[in-house]
């Protein structure tokens, strides 16, 4: 059994102690149903893992004496599994992997998330209902949404005609993701058929916005249908999106009455009173966990890169330390996600890197107890120089000196990678990336972007966070002080090409979150500076279609829910 699993299953919360004694002779003729929310960290495509993991959950929930538990959407298969479905055998694989559970369901039911197929091979996203050992049928998703991340139009049919089930009793209504999204939809659908337990399966990925979101939803479902809400939420990191779990119970007051820890597995336990009454015994309180925004950001991030790491075999990373802020957030969050021992760094300091900067870059290894190594390149940017003006005579310093130094370090960081293995972290922030500061095939060489979905102002902030959470300067004080440059040229500073950094991340949270027209962010801005960043961002993305992966943390970043043309001539009159 896994061995975290059941030091987590303490959350467990009985629904009978937080009701007013007035009522208590009335729940008295009611039953008790235990809960079990398995919010497990599949991953993408292997069956015989994910298996292995809910088979164990299930014998964890029965221990616990769950009377069911309930797995996150396409549980088997791991979330999305996107152009795998158009493999005929990994959906064959994936629904044979499902019937193999069904002997391991003995004495409580399950509801988990599966592929489905019918005689015409039309796909669903789907949910079987197992109780005792015997498969009692399936629900398939009706809602399939078709915007921002999601693609399910694309693979998989609309389910019809879906019945409710029975668990001990009660009429269940099972419903995944999109499902509960939709007003005046399934939910009080099943209501209406007599449900008093709706059971939600999701794979809902993680934003800044998108806890609260889930919160207000499940309290208006509930209260809408007066029935007890459960909700199993995926945990994990796939490519560019985390799931950040946090599994619920509502009841139908509205009350959340049991919530699953944030990024990481759980075992949320509830006992909910939904018709006649039987006794449970050894009940506990739940204990729900705080924090703040800028904490789950700075967790989502820490369990994106570790799952990208370990999910696609890499034991060891590497990043390039210039001795700025970017790069030392990167280093924290790479000691935080994999261990000390399984990180590099190394410094690749020219002429024109100042003296403190470099200092920074060991300082900060040597705080963080990460590998260090240093490789001057003033002496390969010399070679090259002096071959270029053999070929093509002598140039005046200008932009293509500047990112030659970015490639030279680039190549530097992918041989380094070749020779040892090693995955090659890139450091580029979200506002650089937005508008093209960066350089292509230089500091944008690499497997993975950890901060590519992150604003400079909000990088400031999560350095400042990784400090206070140590009680002392991990990164070094000076580092988050200074202002930000590339050197990559005598006295540069970022923003000799760009407006300041809480002007700028202002302007593309309007332009890439929002759509805001020139018209728009004109009000508060300069008319020429919006639109000098509206172009710096409409005409990079040749730039960013060619950018390692990345963890998105807002409502919209540069990835899957970012598809514009190349080739793009408008522009906003």
């Amino acid at each position: 059994m896994h061995k975290n699993i059941r030091a987590q299953a303490h959350k467990i919360y009985d629904y009978n102690r937080h009701v007013p004694c007035a009522h208590v002779s009335q729940l008295s003729i009611k039953i008790m149903l235990r809960i079990a929310l398995a919010q497990i960290n599949p991953t993408v495509g292997d069956l015989p893992g994910n298996r292995q993991k809910i088979a164990e959950y299930i014998q964890c929930a029965h221990a616990k004496d769950a009377d069911i538990v309930v797995f996150p959407e396409l549980a088997v298969c791991g979330y999305p599994p996107e152009d795998l479905l158009y493999k005929d055998h990994f959906v064959r694989d994936n629904i044979l992997s499902l019937r193999s559970l069904i002997k391991e369901v003995r004495g409580i039911a399950a509801v988990i998330g599966f592929v489905d197929a019918d005689k015409d091979k039309n796909l669903y996203n789907a949910a079987a209902f197992i109780d005792n050992g015997k498969f009692k049928g399936v629900y398939r998703k009706e809602e399939l949404p078709n915007y921002g991340v999601f693609d399910e139009k694309r693979y998989f049919h609309p389910g019809k005609n879906n019945k409710i089930f029975s668990a001990a009793g009660c009429p269940v209504g099972i419903n995944i993701c999109e499902d509960i999204w939709v007003d005046r939809g399934v939910c009080q659908r099943q209501a209406r058929q007599g449900a008093r337990l709706l059971i939600n399966i999701s794979s809902s990925p993680y934003d800044v916005e998108k806890l609260e979101k889930r919160q207000r939803l499940l309290k208006k479902r509930a209260r809408e249908t007066k029935a007890f809400i459960c909700y199993a939420n995926l945990i994990g990191g796939q490519d560019e999106l985390v799931f950040d779990g946090g599994s619920m119970v509502v009841d139908p007051r509205g009350r959340i009455i049991a919530f699953g820890r944030q990024f990481e597995e759980d075992l949320i336990v509830a006992d909910v009173d939904v018709g006649k009454r039987r006794e449970k015994q050894g009940v506990e309180k739940h204990i729900s966990e705080s924090s703040t925004s800028l904490e789950r950001i700075y967790k989502a991030i820490v369990l994106g890169t570790r799952d990208y790491i370990f999910k696609n075999g890499f034991k060891e990373v590497l990043i390039g330390l210039s001795g700025g802020v970017d790069s030392s957030l990167v280093a924290a969050i790479a000691v935080d996600a994999v261990g000390k021992e399984h990180v590099a760094g190394v410094s690749m300091p020219s002429q024109f890197n100042a003296p403190e900067t470099k200092t920074d870059a060991g300082k900060l290894a040597k705080n963080l107890g990460m590998k260090f190594l240093e490789i001057p390149i003033e002496e390969l940017f010399k070679a090259y120089l002096a071959q270029m003006e053999n070929t093509f005579g002598k140039h005046a310093f200008g932009l293509a000196e500047e990112n030659l130094q970015a490639r030279i370090r680039g190549t530097i960081l992918m041989t380094l990678s070749n020779r040892w293995g090693s995955l090659v972290l890139t450091t580029g922030n979200k506002s650089e990336v937005g508008v093209g500061y960066c350089t292509l095939y230089g500091d944008m060489s690499g497997g993975f972007a950890v901060i590519k979905g992150v604003p400079k102002t909000t990088v400031y902030d999560l350095a400042r966070l990784v400090n206070a959470k140590a009680g002392k300067e991990l990164i070094p004080q000076s580092v988050i002080d200074r202002a930000p440059t590339a050197e990559l040229k005598e006295n540069q500073k970022d923003q000799d090409s760009l407006p300041e950094y809480d002007v700028l991340d202002d302007m593309l949270r309007e332009y890439v979150e929002e759509h805001r027209s020139l018209a728009y962010m004109a009000r508060k801005n300069d008319k020429e500076l919006v639109k000098k960043v509206i172009a710096m961002v409409d005409r990079n993305e040749y730039k960013r279609r060619q950018a390692p992966p990345g963890i998105k943390i807002t409502p919209r970043a540069f990835g899957k829910d970012w598809r514009l043309p190349i080739t793009n001539k408008y522009r906003e009159s």
